[in-house]
């Protein structure tokens, strides 16, 4: 049954199966990262096309349903526990790709931690929130451009997009979702910096990015608005102005 606190829509159509094959650009050389494994369908799909699977599932009470249902399936390495406290860069063999229907509660932090926590992951392919989908890689100046926006589009870059009906999955959920694949493209020094530069600067939308810096704690309004002022902005400039090479900018000015 599926949970509704652990944000499960179980994914139980294999049409769609085939679109996350080609957005993925499965390889039979490839070792995939499958977060929410839910009943299995995705993961007995990825066994049979690539080398290795490492899928990681929260919910201990799906096990013996996952387990019948790989139970074929020698290259499926199953893990219970928190994806988002997963050390990653620790896993044998080390996973390229990220593959999976991610449950919705937790689709955008852990998208956006595997950025720099989950270095070795060149690809991925996740189905979420279509709303979230299209946040990922939204231009400056519009409304579902944001912090999360900033920093995917500082790492990677889009490669595929595919709407998704509601009934691929178990229970039907009351949003639409999106498959959306996007590819490595670096990682900017101090990365970590520039993401608490990032999330101070859109922590308070409707101010100023100067005022909004200031009353998240980073630094005051008079240091955002010089380092502004070096990029050619304004003191009245807002966070969703700027394009996402410009906060490096900002955050090299901020130090």
């Amino acid at each position: 049954m599926p949970k509704r606190e652990l944000g499960q829509h179980f994914l139980v159509d294999e049409n769609i199966l085939g679109v996350i094959g080609r957005l993925a650009e499965l390889r039979p050389g490839d070792v995939v990262l499958e977060v929410g494994p839910g009943l299995g369908v995705l993961t007995a799909y990825l066994a049979e096309r690539v080398a290795h699977v490492h899928a990681v599932e929260l919910d201990r009470s799906l096990e013996p349903r996952l387990r019948e249902r790989l139970a074929g399936a020698h290259n499926v390495e199953l893990r219970f526990g928190d994806a988002l406290a997963l050390d990653v860069p620790s896993l044998r063999p080390a996973p390229r790709k990220l593959v999976a229907n991610l449950p919705y509660n937790v689709a955008t932090p852990l998208l956006v931690e595997s950025l720099d926590r989950a270095p070795g992951i060149e690809l991925w392919c996740a189905m979420v929130q279509r709303e979230v989908a299209e946040r990922l890689f939204a231009a400056p100046r519009t409304k579902a451009y944001g912090a999360v926006s900033v920093l995917v589009q500082l790492v990677a870059q889009r490669t595929g997009f595919h709407a998704v009906s509601r009934t691929v999955f178990r229970p039907p959920p009351n949003v639409d979702s999106a498959l959306v694949a996007f590819r490595r493209t670096g990682l900017p020094p101090d990365f970590r910096h520039v993401k608490r530069v990032v999330e101070a600067a859109f922590a308070h939308r409707r101010k100023t990015l100067a005022n909004s810096v200031e009353l998240a704690g980073l630094v005051g309004r008079e240091r955002a608005v010089a380092a502004l002022a070096a990029l050619g902005r304004g003191p009245a400039a807002r966070a969703e102005e700027l394009a996402p090479a410009e906060f490096l900018g900002l955050a090299a000015e901020l130090g």
